[in-house]
């Protein structure tokens, strides 16, 4: 069984190199760091797991960002991931309990729905669905992988995905 500790009490060192090993380090041009470009992982909901010998083999980290409509407001979500588990330790269930204690620890009395980009075949079960079709994101991406989870219906249902706070100008343009 893993041991979720908060990501904070782990060498940031050793959760690069882990994200390297998981997803190669080229991850970083991915769209999803471009979304959350300039801002810094929640530490109250980040974490990482450890095997039973204490070594670093998987992280979770959520980020502040934004939907900013056409008329440039930006309403804050919260972005998941990147999930990482070690290559060798894929399936084992540490990805399973890394999104329970991210999820678990946001607050339900002032919940920001969440996104990520991914399988949803993979994270329906933790209650995410296909994000409206309007949302844009700055990169390259697949409508049916950008997922939303919460209560998304007081949110516009186009908008530019930017990290938080948003950057002056950043709506979609008319």
């Amino acid at each position: 069984m893993p041991r979720i500790v908060p990501l904070s009490a782990i060498d940031p060192h050793l959760v690069e190199e882990l994200l390297d090993a998981a997803f190669e380090p080229e991850r970083r041009t991915r769209t999803a760091y471009r979304i959350r470009e300039g801002t810094e992982w929640l530490p109250g909901l980040s974490f990482a797991a450890m095997d039973d010998e204490e070594y670093l083999v998987g992280t979770i980290q959520l980020w502040p960002i934004a939907l900013t409509d056409r008329e440039g407001r930006a309403h804050p979500l919260i972005m998941v991931g990147p999930v990482a588990v070690l290559p060798a330790l894929q399936g084992e269930g540490y990805g399973k309990a890394l999104i329970a204690a991210a999820l678990g620890a946001i607050d339900p009395a002032a919940p920001l729905p969440q996104v990520l980009i991914g399988d949803a075949s993979y994270y329906e079960r933790f209650g995410f669905r296909q994000a409206p079709r309007g949302w844009q994101c700055p990169g390259p991406w697949h409508p049916a992988r950008l997922l939303v989870r919460g209560d998304a219906s007081a949110l516009p249902p186009s908008g530019m995905l930017g990290p938080w706070p948003a950057p002056q100008g950043g709506g979609l343009a008319n």
